[in-house]
């Protein structure tokens, strides 16, 4: 007798934007509602819905920047994400290792071995959007010899020319940096240089990443 193995579902909501949280957690909404495969949710489908739209709403407003309303979305985006999360156990458990079942749900599955992501530069490992529209988060590659590093980045013009550069001093590079109050939908340019025993090296090649 075969056993099944638990499809476990694809989480990282903390590392997902706004706007990610938001669209799975629609499908996740529309794709639970009278499922048959899936009776008896630990979550009212339809508190769930309103909670997306509220949501939706304050992710608006929050374009203001209005500290009050930014801490207000960020509250109701874990509201929305722990629900989502009470959901995934159950499907897991209420699918049986059933794919065809599992993938009515809405959820997406997660692979069952880790991709290895190469880093986007020999300086730097990963770029990613943070959990608030405007925030970047940069993780660097920590070279044995380094004394300190340098961080710089820049908006880029038309015809992709940087323009003013921002510099960081880093002591350690062990954890990623998060910039803050970046332009939404503005590419930037991240640039890397360490200090090391004959001084700082060249800046590095540029690594390009568009702000959301």
């Amino acid at each position: 007798m075969s056993i099944e193995k638990t499809i476990r579902v694809l989480d990282g909501f903390a590392k997902v934007p706004d706007g990610g949280v938001l669209s799975r957690g629609t499908v996740v909404q529309t794709n639970m509602t009278h499922n048959p495969n899936f009776p008896d949710p630990p979550v009212n489908l339809a508190d769930l819905k309103a909670a997306i739209g509220r949501f939706s709403a304050l992710i608006a407003e929050a374009l203001d920047r209005s500290k009050k309303v930014i801490a207000e979305k960020t509250k109701q985006r874990e509201v929305v994400i722990d629900m989502l999360r009470l959901l995934a156990r159950y499907v897991e458990v209420t699918c049986d290792g059933d794919m065809a079942k599992f993938q009515t749900s809405g959820f997406q599955p997660a692979s069952a071995t880790k991709p290895q992501t190469p880093p986007l530069s020999e300086n730097v490992r990963k770029i990613r959007h943070g959990l608030n529209s405007g925030q970047v988060v940069v993780q660097l590659k920590a070279v044995p010899e380094a004394y300190s590093y340098e961080l710089r980045y820049a908006p880029l013009g038309s015809g992709g020319t940087p323009g003013t550069w921002t510099t960081m001093p880093l002591v350690t590079v062990k954890s990623p940096i998060t910039l803050n109050g970046r332009s939404p939908g503005t590419t930037y340019a991240f640039q890397v240089r360490w200090l090391g025993k004959a001084g700082y090296c060249d800046w590095s090649d540029s690594v390009t990443w568009m702000c959301t």
